[in-house]
């Protein structure tokens, strides 16, 4: 496998500060590194959300650098979005070691890009729907889940 250098390596999973508790990037920070390393693109793939694109994009094409839009996504792990139903993923030893991205089986992560405009509005959309979907339960919010059944509408 050849070596990559800087201007050809994009990194497609990074978490702003839009991402409450799990990321730390600025998005003009993330940009100024991005232009001192060379590189041509960036995505972010914020939590659930898209709130922080507009101003990403802004500072990318700004800088020159090509932005890609994207979200990680929260998905049902295999039902509708309804459905509290929870599917625990991995062997007995990875649950009982604590390794669970699923949220004891509440949902799984898709991270998702958009490669247009239009790929761009269906990622709006599907956050959105996901979002005034939510529920709350006992005093405290659900997650904002997707399904392969979410409208789009």
């Amino acid at each position: 496998m050849a070596s990559a250098d800087s201007d050809d390596f994009v990194h497609l999973h990074v978490h702003t500060d839009y991402s409450l508790l799990d990321g730390a990037a600025k998005i003009d920070k993330l940009v100024d590194e991005t232009v001192r390393q060379n590189q041509k693109a960036v995505a972010i793939t914020d939590h659930g959300y898209l709130f922080g694109a507009y101003e990403f994009y802004k500072a990318a094409t700004d800088a020159g650098v090509k932005p890609i839009i994207g979200v990680e996504a929260y998905v049902t792990p295999g039902t509708s979005r309804h459905d509290r139903t929870r599917v625990q993923w991995g062997t007995k030893e990875q649950q009982l070691a604590g390794d669970d991205v699923s949220a004891r089986g509440a949902y799984t992560h898709m991270t998702l890009l958009s490669k247009s405009t239009a790929g761009m509005h269906n990622l709006f959309r599907l956050a959105s729907s996901a979002s005034s979907k939510a529920r709350w339960a006992s005093g405290r919010a659900w997650t904002a889940r997707s399904s392969r059944s979410t409208p789009m509408d």
